[in-house]
C-alpha cells in the first residue's frame, strides 16, 4: 500500500521531523472530494499529481540526456517518425522519447527478455501489431507508435499511466489502478517524460 500522509505530516516531514517518505522520492497530492489533501510517494491512483520532484534524481535525467550517445543517427529516422507520428496522431516528441529511453536509437538493439528494436517490441506484442520484423526501422516505429496510441486511448490522454503500461504491461498497471510500484518503472516514466521536454526544445 502506498505510504499516505496528511498536509500536517508533510510539513513535518519538510522540517525533518518524521520520515514518512523515502527520501529520494518524488511526492504526489491529490484533494477529494472532502477538501481532504493527500500525500504519496507511491501513486496507485491517476488523481494524484506531482508536488515536489526528487530534485537529484531529476538533475540526474537531465544530465543523461544531454551525455547520451547514440548507436546512429537520430535525424537518419525523422521522416518514419513523423510520417507514424502524424498516421496515429500521437506526439513526435513523445515518439523520440520513448525511442531515445527503449533503444538510444540503435535499429538492432535486442533486449535480455527479448524486446527488440527502436521501440524495444516484445514479440507478441510485435505479432500482435503485426510487425514482421522488428528490427527494420520503419516497421518497428509504426508498431511502436501504433501501441503508443492503443495505450492512450485505453487510459484516456493520460500519458504516464500509457508510458507506464509500455514498460511494466497492462495487467500491472491496472493491478494497481495507476503506475506499479516499480522503481523502474517510475524511473522510466519520469526519464520518458523529461526526454519529451527536451525533444519539444528542439523540434
Amino acid at each position: 500500500m502506498p505510504k499516505v500522509a496528511s498536509i500536517l505530516a508533510l510539513a513535518l516531514l519538510l522540517l525533518g521531523g518524521v520520515g514518512y517518505f523515502d527520501a529520494n522520492a518524488d511526492i504526489y497530492r491529490y484533494e477529494d472530494e472532502e477538501g481532504v489533501v493527500h500525500f504519496t510517494d507511491a501513486p496507485t491512483d491517476k488523481r494524484f499529481k506531482i508536488f515536489m520532484r526528487d530534485i537529484k534524481r531529476d538533475r540526474k535525467l537531465r544530465t543523461t540526456f544531454k551525455l547520451a550517445r547514440f548507436t546512429r543517427d537520430p535525424a537518419e529516422f525523422e521522416p518514419i517518425i513523423t510520417q507514424c507520428a502524424q498516421e496515429f496522431g500521437v506526439d513526435r516528441s513523445l515518439v523520440k522519447a520513448v525511442i531515445h529511453a527503449e533503444s538510444g536509437y540503435n535499429p538492432n538493439a535486442v533486449s535480455p527478455k527479448g524486446a527488440s528494436g527502436l521501440m524495444q517490441l516484445m514479440p507478441k506484442t510485435a505479432r500482435d501489431l503485426k510487425v514482421a520484423n522488428s528490427l527494420d526501422p520503419r516497421e518497428n516505429i509504426r508498431g511502436g507508435v501504433r501501441y503508443l496510441r492503443f495505450l492512450l486511448d485505453t487510459f484516456r490522454g493520460d500519458e504516464s499511466l500509457a508510458l507506464a503500461a509500455y514498460n511494466a504491461g497492462l495487467s500491472r498497471v491496472a493491478q494497481y489502478n495507476g503506475i506499479p510500484p516499480y522503481q523502474e518503472t517510475r524511473t522510466y516514466v519520469d526519464r520518458v517524460l523529461t526526454y519529451r521536454k527536451s525533444y519539444q526544445t528542439t523540434n
